[in-house]
């Protein structure tokens, strides 16, 4: 079970640049690394399925309503990313936003959701069009849900 506390101490992305972009975001408190050239990210900690680890990576993000959304795109690769996976094993999760920490619990889009939740993360992320086309697979639309307070 993720919380926000497991943001310091889980382990980075395999992707260097994700990783790097990761420790500088939570280095400054948030102050850096949360928007650039419009994009805002988030930092995710998960729980790793089979080690029980705590693993973080940076997100883009958009809102709906009281949640944030996220893309499980993996750039389009045909299998789901290993964050994604950890989250349905289990949806407690740490989130960091700028400079706000919580717990969140997270969910799979509804059939009903991911439609108007998809062209809202392809006008903030275009590339996101591209990636679906390099794969068979439905990409996933997550919805996390702050446990505390207002998002």
């Amino acid at each position: 079970m993720a919380i926000a506390e497991d943001l310091d101490r889980a382990t980075d992305s395999q992707w260097d640049w994700v990783a790097e972009h990761t420790r500088t975001y939570l280095a400054s408190g948030g102050t850096e690394g949360h928007e650039n050239n419009g994009v805002r990210t988030l930092v995710l900690a998960t729980t790793g399925r089979r080690t029980g680890t705590p693993r973080r990576t940076c997100l883009i993000y958009g809102t709906s309503g009281g949640e944030y959304v996220v893309v499980a795109s993996k750039g389009g690769a045909d299998q789901d990313p290993a964050w994604f996976l950890n989250l349905v094993a289990d949806p407690s999760v740490g989130v960091q936003v700028g400079t706000r920490r919580f717990t969140a619990r997270a969910r799979v889009a509804s059939s009903a959701e991911r439609a108007p939740l998809w062209a809202q993360m392809v006008g903030t992320f275009p590339l996101y069009e591209d990636y679906a086309r390099k794969t068979d697979r439905e990409i996933p639309i997550v919805l996390l849900t702050p446990l505390r307070g207002p998002a």
